[in-house]
């Protein structure tokens, strides 16, 4: 994509070293690790506050990701709110299999939801420690990333005149959708990609978890999962063809199959409840490489989406914000410029680690209902090896906590 010319100023352009586009976990992250180095820098929002406090999203947070968002000062309401799961349990077969994945390794996932978080992050950045933040901008457009002086343009949300801002660093965190992404070149960028061929259903339902962990069904039918949020409103997700219509699914179908999915030998009935939310997700990855071009530096999903399907998204968005937040402080306050230069390395790492568990969980969940006996019958010897094997055991338990990928 040819990048715009720079605009004519509408009044003195404003100067500020970095500008991060958009205003999610990773964004929010690298903002309030640049104002706790004294670095000066401005987020630009498209989206309202109320709308990016209450947006639906991610809950699981890996154990690594709140101790880098602790030791940040980013995490007390979080420490003090989330809830502490230690284990999973599969469904196959008509019987249940609890999987403590905390008694193996000693460590747990925290269980956030993304608002929360989101939430969290904007008091602490523009309420705290002062940051400059503007929400609801428009036609945002990045300028000259490839020389020494980068801009970005937008039109004010009050005046609808352009705003030019001067910058050194350009953070790009605005989404999979996002002007970041679009502004690198086609030649010069690879976006591997990989779609699964289905869908997933994602429900929010007004009800208790009908169990006090996360839930795996492995059915002939398709997949069910069943992830607590709160007390009182519970995540769940339904296999369901790509592209289906959340009209497709009635009050009665939803609850109809969610029992049939997740049935299993003993389980407690679940426990119904008004859905306040239906949405069909297409699952599918991809990989953006370089995460880099010029002064502009990707992070989270403008770099890279992973599917649901193994809770990873947020914490991969964190892990780009530590390393990001990090290497602009270095270089702007002490001018090592060795964190910026790897950073991109050191992100993929993870992120193809991530990507492959993914993949492979994936055909644990969605084998049984491929509507193939071979698939059938290895997924099933997959699943069943986890509840025999210590040794398969604890390597799913190290990627199922993201503490396999030590980067």
């Amino acid at each position: 994509m040819t990048q715009p010319p720079p605009p004519a100023d509408s009044g003195a352009p404003q100067r500020v070293p970095v500008v991060i586009v958009g205003a999610g976990p990773a964004g929010l992250t690298v903002g309030n690790i640049l104002q706790a180095a004294g670095v000066d820098c401005l987020v630009l929002e498209t989206e309202t506050r109320k709308f990016i406090e209450q947006r639906p999203r991610a809950g699981v947070i890996e154990e690594w990701a709140v101790r880098g968002l602790e030791k940040r000062g980013l995490a007390r309401n979080l420490l003090d709110r989330a809830e502490l799961h230690t284990a999973c349990e599969f469904r196959f077969d008509g019987e249940r299999y609890r999987f403590s994945y905390g008694e193996l390794t000693g460590s747990h996932h925290f269980v956030y939801p993304q608002p929360l978080l989101v939430t969290d992050l904007v008091r602490e950045y523009a309420e705290v420690r002062g940051g400059r933040i503007v929400f609801g901008v428009r036609d945002v457009r990045l300028h000259d990333l490839d020389s020494d002086r980068p801009s970005v343009s937008y039109a004010c949300p009050d005046t609808g005149e352009r705003q030019v801002v001067r910058t050194e660093f350009v953070a790009g965190c605005d989404g999979a959708r996002g002007v970041t992404r679009a502004s690198l070149p086609p030649d010069r960028v690879r976006i591997a990609r990989h779609d699964y061929g289905i869908g997933w259903l994602a429900l929010l339902a007004e009800a208790p978890p009908s169990a006090d962990c996360v839930l795996f069904g492995c059915h002939a039918r398709g997949f069910a999962g069943q992830m607590p949020r709160s007390p009182e409103v519970t995540r769940y997700y339904l296999q369901c063809p790509p592209g289906d219509d959340p009209e497709n699914w009635p009050h009665e179908r939803v609850w109809a199959e969610l029992r049939e999915r997740l049935g299993a030998s003993g389980a407690p009935p679940l426990t119904e409840g008004r859905l306040i939310e239906k949405r069909v997700l297409d699952m599918h990855d991809y990989v953006v490489e370089p995460m880099v071009h010029g002064r502009l530096f990707l992070a989270g999903d403008a770099a890279h989406l992973v599917a649901p399907i193994a809770a990873k998204g947020m914490n991969l968005a964190l892990h780009d914000a530590f390393l990001l937040g990090d290497a602009l402080v270095d270089r702007l306050t002490r001018g090592e410029g060795g964190g910026l230069a790897g950073y991109a390395r050191a992100c993929l790492r993870r992120v193809w680690d991530y990507q492959e568990f993914s993949q492979w969980l994936s055909e644990v969940y969605h084998g049984t209902a491929a509507g193939d006996p071979f698939r059938a019958g290895t997924t099933l010897a997959r699943l069943r090896r986890l509840f025999t094997s210590p040794a398969a055991a604890a390597a799913f338990a190290e990627q199922y906590l993201g503490t396999a990928a030590r980067y």
